[in-house]
């Protein structure tokens, strides 16, 4: 079946326009709400948000959805989208919402779903959910007295604090490093310093300070330079910057030079498995992990298993693989002895306490392989077009992979969030990859428009 709401990672789109209006929000709400209702005990579900101003109108629209249905709601406020995943299983919440576009501007906003588990929806509930929301729910509503009530938990953000610190040993302290850290004026401007402060690190702060339209705003995982640069001005030991909810995380070292999410994936990964921490001998990454990470991990014994793009789907295979360890290039690292979904703040924390274990500066220790020249470029098209199914980008993407002959590789996707086509390959011959790239975006820019 075809998706109308629900794209890789919930519902998304700009604010108050379709699909991303409170009516929207209402449907989701009593679908949901209906959907996740099941026995005789009292239904709960757990909303946060993060800083977006559009958040003010998603959050109660939710909440009359849920309570019509007999849910009782309980607000965090915002709180990186870990913590509602979190939050949902350890108060017993029937669902979880997270109002969230993620690292998207300030304009977007999404809804993201998280089943009793703390784990993401899959596809088919998703679809039911779906199905649901165009038809007619009004037989559905609760009668008047047993009709849902809201409250905010004002203890949230201490509980998951502590939750993110304990998933450190307590002889690991922070204590003696320099921590630039961007929280992207996203959800986690409050929690993150606080955690890193608590365990020992002096901390400079950069995107505290949300005013609602600021989000992502030339700072966090998606605006590296921002932390990089301060990195240098104060001479710090490490960068650490989170996006919009926080739920990945770039790093970069004392020099002020990125770490991408394979460089800190593979170093969490083998240094598990040095230590007897690593289930299922293998990482778990989507498509667009580096082919040199995959060739590092091989060299170690280990297994590289690829997913389709999406910590959902990276999540989905680790569970059925019983791995722990897994993620995506882009940050979302996924540490499931500790979390359910991808946690920026808490990766970041596991990565440090492998650097505290070795000597060295953070640009000596932190890249274990060499990656191999690989080139993302996007092309933007006319929504409801299909350039991919034109012969002609159809022959491009052949005649490149047969180019290859084994040395290299070429993807291309549609992102799940916005009209763009992403071409990528990589390979051992950065000319030919160039030109590769080159020659599939031509074509599909020909036919785009």
């Amino acid at each position: 079946m075809s998706r109308k709401y629900f794209g890789t990672d919930g519902i998304r789109g700009t604010a108050n326009t379709a699909p991303m209006t409170a009516e929207v929000a209402l449907k989701v709400g009593m679908a949901a709400g209906h959907y996740f209702t099941r026995g005789d005990h009292r239904h709960r579900v757990v909303i946060g948000k993060d800083t977006r101003l559009s958040g003010y109108m998603l959050e109660p629209a939710l909440v009359a959805g849920f309570t019509s249905m007999g849910m009782d709601v309980m607000l965090v406020g915002p709180m990186p989208t870990p913590a509602v995943a979190m939050l949902t299983k350890s108060m017993r919440a029937d669902i979880g919402v997270m109002i969230s576009a993620s690292h998207n501007p300030y304009q977007d906003n999404g809804i993201k779903l998280f089943g009793p588990d703390g784990f993401k929806l899959s596809d088919e509930v998703e679809l039911e959910i779906e199905a649901m929301m165009d038809s007619d729910m009004s037989a559905l509503l609760v009668p008047a007295n047993k009709l849902g009530r809201a409250q905010r938990i004002d203890d949230a953000p201490g509980r998951y604090i502590e939750a993110v610190k304990s998933s450190l040993p307590s002889s690991v302290t922070l204590e003696g490093l320099k921590i630039v850290l961007d929280c992207a004026n996203g959800a986690a401007y409050s929690v993150a310093p606080k955690v890193l402060r608590e365990l020992g690190a002096d901390v400079i702060e950069i995107g505290t300070k949300p005013n609602g339209l600021n989000i992502n705003a030339e700072c966090g995982s998606t605006h590296t330079q921002t932390m990089c640069d301060r990195v240098l001005a104060e001479k710090a030991d490490v960068g650490i910057a989170l996006d919009g909810d926080a739920d990945r995380v770039q790093m970069c070292d004392e020099k002020g030079q990125l770490i991408d999410g394979d460089q800190l994936m593979g170093l969490v990964t083998t240094h598990w498995k040095r230590t007897g921490q690593l289930r299922g001998n293998a990482l778990v990454a989507t498509v667009m992990s580096n082919l040199g990470l995959e060739r590092y991990l091989e060299s170690n014994g280990l297994r590289l298993i690829r997913t389709k793009v999406g910590d959902r789907y990276v999540v989905e295979q680790m569970r059925a693989l019983d791995c722990n360890v897994g993620g995506e290039q882009s940050g979302h690292i996924v540490l499931s002895d500790f979390a359910s979904t991808g946690d920026g703040l808490l990766a970041s924390l596991q990565v440090l306490a492998v650097l505290a274990d070795r000597e060295g500066p953070v640009s000596e220790m932190s890249r274990v392989f060499d990656p191999l020249p690989q080139i993302l470029k996007n092309v933007r098209y006319a929504a409801g077009s299909d350039p991919l199914s034109h012969s002609s980008v159809v022959d491009a993407i052949s005649s490149a992979e047969r180019a290859f002959n084994g040395d290299g590789r070429v993807l291309i996707r549609k992102s799940g969030t916005e009209p763009l086509i992403r071409v990528m390959a990589e390979g051992d011959d950065a000319i030919k990859v160039e030109r590769i790239v080159d020659g599939i975006v031509a074509e599909i820019m020909a036919v785009a428009g």
